[in-house]
């Protein structure tokens, strides 16, 4: 197992070469994990305008402006504390901390200030609520799935995954101060939906996780045992995902689109179930790849549906009728 005591990020454990150049404003934009971030504010719009009340403009842009900042601050610290894996990895030696653009310290210093200042925030937008949902969300990100699952077990991005999934429900209760059924099934839609989408990144990049010591599913239990597992969850994601159609926050267009939605991440699924990795790697792992992108479409897919069924009934009177007849 890595030794993931403090002493890991002393300037000798994480390779650390003075910096450089001076960092500008973009790095520390990169620091942010800006295309998580995305789907992050996404996400959490989703959850906003899905809630059935009426929440004043200043409020929604500046709880989600908060909601953004937490996932910046989490995404902060995650690089901070996984810069030495990140200098093993093609995917990320590139990033600000381990090419040296940016100082360990200074990381941290910014994702810990960031952390602060967009929970105080978050409370003073909206509620306690909510903002010790954004707390919390910030430290199983940082602490429960960076610190210990990401280099301890091969679960951890099952676990790990419900930090993610956390902004929709972060911002309905923002708006209603409570947390109900369909913010739980929006919880639930990610958090079903992160495995099979790591897992199918994991499988093309398996080598680069080995070198760095993460024990990603296909590196500990095998490409065979990861493909089961990518249609078992995609199964009960088809079950989870429908479900929030017979909510207060879906509807006949979420209903239709989540059908749709399943059917193309089941077709995906099974084509990468059903391989081995002799035909995989001959063919460049490409409906491992095609899976990945998929199940990125899907995801804004079903949100994007949530936001239209919220839309039509601002459209629709009480009557059912659209509110200009």
């Amino acid at each position: 197992m890595t030794d993931i005591s403090p002493a890991r990020i002393s300037a000798a454990r994480i390779g650390e070469a003075p910096r450089k150049v001076e960092p500008e404003f973009r790095d520390f934009v990169l620091l942010l994990k800006p295309r998580v971030m995305s789907l992050v504010i996404f996400t959490a719009l989703a959850g906003m305008v899905a809630a059935p009340v009426w929440v004043h403009p200043a409020v929604a842009v500046g709880s989600l402006l908060c909601i953004a900042a937490g996932a910046g601050a989490a995404g902060a610290l995650n690089m901070w504390w996984d810069a030495d894996i990140d200098a093993r990895m093609a995917r990320t030696r590139t990033r600000p901390v381990p090419s040296g653009v940016i100082e360990p310290g200074e990381a941290l210093g910014f994702g810990l200030g960031l952390a602060l200042i967009s929970v105080l925030m978050l409370s003073v937008f909206a509620n306690p609520l909510a903002a010790g949902l954004l707390a919390f969300t910030i430290f199983f990100y940082a602490v429960v799935y960076t610190m210990w699952l990401k280099r301890s077990t091969p679960q951890n991005i099952v676990i790990g995954g419900a930090a993610g999934a956390f902004p929709p429900m972060i911002a309905w209760a923002a708006v209603t101060g409570e947390v109900t059924a369909a913010p739980v099934l929006m919880f639930l839609v990610i958090f079903i939906w992160t495995p099979p989408h790591f897992w199918a990144l994991a499988l093309f990049r398996s080598e680069d996780y080995a070198r760095a010591g993460v024990p990603m599913m296909p590196v500990v239990a095998g490409e065979a045992s990861t493909r089961r597992q990518i249609w078992l969850y995609s199964l009960v994601l088809v079950a989870v995902s429908i479900a929030p159609a017979f909510t207060v926050a879906g509807g006949p267009v979420y209903l239709a689109v989540a059908l749709v939605a399943n059917l193309a991440f089941l077709r995906g699924a099974w084509r990468v179930s059903r391989r081995d990795r002799e035909n995989a790697v001959a063919d460049g792992y490409r409906a491992e790849k095609r899976l990945f992108g998929v199940s990125i479409v899907y995801l804004f897919a079903l949100f994007a549906a949530f936001i239209a069924e919220a839309a039509l009934r601002a459209m629709l009177g009480p009557s059912g009728w659209p509110v200009w007849l």
